[in-house]
């Protein structure tokens, strides 16, 4: 199932739901840089009690982004890329295998096949899954507004390029 959301949360992932006991939910962000995802996931944990965003925060969220982090700098090192998503998907395997009550894959996930073993993962768990895509990844004036405020610095011309590996869900 794919919500394509602005400023909403899913319904089923509000604290209430989150509270009840063997409640098991996994969040998979999509979109393109800048679209944000990372915004949105921290609008979402402080809907959360503290000791559960923390929790999330420090067991449960997965950015395959935090890898090319050196202290506050981001370096980008496209030789690093599939080590680094190998890296991200054991993390959210682990932290499923070890029950975390909410889970988070905060990547671009634009084809199936870059989500597709979170997913998977997650369901034969017993998690819940919700597929979160923020924006329109083919309108021209949500890339350009995704190249304007991105983080990490990828063109309108990249950005552009990536788009063209978008799955619709």
């Amino acid at each position: 199932m794919e919500e394509a959301l602005s400023n909403s949360l899913p319904r089923e992932a509000n604290r209430d739901n989150l509270d009840k006991v063997g409640s098991k939910l996994a969040i998979i962000m999509r979109g393109l840089p800048g679209s944000g995802k990372s915004h949105w996931v921290n609008e979402f944990l402080l809907t959360q009690h503290v000791e559960a965003a923390i929790n999330v925060r420090s067991r449960g969220y997965f950015s395959t982004d935090s890898f090319f982090y050196d202290g506050d700098r981001y370096r980008f090192d496209s030789r690093k890329l599939s080590e680094y998503h190998q890296r991200n998907l054991t993390g959210f395997i682990q932290a499923l295998s070890n029950n975390e009550p909410l889970v988070i894959c905060d990547n671009t996930n634009l084809a199936h096949w870059e989500f597709m073993a979170y997913e998977t993962a997650a369901k034969a768990m017993g998690y819940q899954v919700r597929i979160v895509l923020l924006g329109d990844p083919l309108c021209p004036a949500h890339q350009a507004l995704c190249a304007e405020r991105n983080n990490h610095g990828v063109t309108l011309q990249n950005i552009k390029r990536m788009m063209h590996n978008f799955e619709a869900c």
